[in-house]
């Protein structure tokens, strides 16, 4: 076992050899074969590239040195393409703040039976009347990543999330657009190293389905065949998760979740500490709509920068036609 590997139990290391291919005695060979390759893209800038960055990449795509640089690579772009994301991504940051003591994401104390981190987001709790910005949410979720994925063991085993979406209405939902919704997506499937070992809806409604139907075609086959619609049916979910690490809200055996859990851990003595700033205000020298104008522009072919690599940039592209800037930016679900 190299020092790369201290912290990791005897069972993390075994299930890191037989299902990531990681051998210790080419792991340093490994890492500088993905760190070659940072120079067929010249157009990123690579701001870190030590050897325990690049390992996460290499577990998060089993060992396969074009994939983990890849997915390198298209962490830092997406970070390029959306600067204003990123400016100020700090717990204390007004906007993230409110995003986390909301609690988005949850994170529940207890790991599964395979050791996997439990992240739950309870949709409902999207105070709109407050404030409505997906992206903060986002940038909440991605904050949150970044802190555990430095655990080298969940590098190895993964998360679990799960969204309950009672009481999460109609009028919520026509506030997502497709732009947002693809800005998430490619923000955690293709630009961020985490295993995702399932991702569990429950409670949804009809519009949810209707929801998953639109970004269905921007999911890779392997996130499908993880996304699991429970609906009312507790059970399912429990076979899958055991109840005894699940909060009473999703038919656990553990006390209701406190949505601050998390809040508190990252923000420790801050928690508690009022802003006068409203948090979508502030957070943004962009808006959300100058976002999502971005973001259109930069998945346009015109626009995006072409790599001499033969690693593409990473860009979701749907199997149906392309659909115009002004279809985009409508809601998916519109109101009467």
């Amino acid at each position: 076992m190299t020092h790369l590997q201290a912290g990791l139990s005897a069972e993390t290391l075994e299930k890191a050899k037989v299902e990531l291919k990681e051998n210790p005695d080419s792991l340093h060979q490994d890492i500088q074969e993905v760190r070659d390759l940072i120079i067929t893209r010249p157009d990123i800038g690579f701001l870190r590239t030590d050897d325990a960055f690049i390992l996460r990449f290499l577990r998060a795509r089993k060992f396969n040195h074009p994939e983990a640089f890849r997915l390198l690579a298209q962490y830092f772009e997406y970070r390029q393409q959306n600067l204003d994301m990123f400016k100020n991504l700090k717990p204390t940051e007004p906007a993230i703040k409110q995003a986390l003591k909301d609690g988005f994401p949850g994170v529940l104390s207890n790991l599964d039976r395979f050791g996997r981190k439990i992240l739950v987001l309870f949709a409902a709790n999207w105070d709109q009347s407050r404030y409505n910005c997906f992206v903060d949410i986002l940038r909440a979720i991605l904050l949150s990543l970044e802190s555990m994925i430095e655990e080298a063991e969940l590098q190895v085993n993964g998360f679990v999330l799960i969204i309950d979406w009672s009481n999460f209405t109609f009028k919520q939902a026509s506030k997502l657009t497709p732009s947002m919704l693809r800005l998430a997506i490619e923000g955690l499937q293709d630009s961020f190293p985490a295993r995702f070992g399932g991702i569990h809806f429950v409670n949804q409604p009809w519009y949810i389905h209707a929801l998953y139907t639109v970004i269905r075609p921007f999911l890779k086959d392997k996130t499908r065949k993880r996304i699991f619609m429970h609906g009312n049916n507790l059970n399912s979910l429990h076979q899958l998760l055991q109840p005894e690490i699940l909060p009473s809200e999703l038919g656990g055996m553990m006390p209701p979740y406190d949505m601050g859990t998390w809040a508190r851990t990252l923000l420790q003595h801050s928690y508690d500490e009022d802003t006068d700033t409203d948090p979508c205000q502030e957070s943004y020298t962009l808006s959300v709509q100058d976002l999502e104008r971005n973001l259109e522009r930069n998945m346009s072919p015109k626009t995006m920068k072409r790599s001499q690599s033969v690693v593409e940039p990473g860009v979701l592209k749907r199997a149906d036609k392309v659909r115009s800037d002004e279809e985009n930016m409508q809601p998916l679900l519109s109101l009467d």
